[in-house]
């Protein structure tokens, strides 16, 4: 298998290199992420983001669901991203 890949990459970088290296640059921008720290972080910080931010209303007791104060924090917090 690796020898007739490498055979084919040796043909295709004779006979047309601007092709072999966009594809090789190409295959390095789909795997460099998988392999990026940043990757992992940014998706930390997309989970504790929430999708949707409360109503500035306040509370009366008869919504649960509405924080007391439009500024009350919600959810995790980011305190990890900052003891990095």
């Amino acid at each position: 298998f690796w020898g007739r890949l490498t055979a084919a990459l040796r043909s295709l970088w004779a006979k047309e290199p601007v092709i072999a290296a966009s594809f090789g640059i190409a295959a390095l921008a789909l795997v460099s992420p998988l392999l990026s720290p940043f990757t992992k972080y940014s998706g930390m910080i997309n989970q504790a983001t929430p999708y949707t931010y409360p109503v500035p209303v306040r509370d009366d007791g008869r919504h649960p669901e509405v924080p007391p104060h439009p500024c009350a924090p919600q959810g995790p917090g980011l305190a990890w991203l900052r003891q990095l």
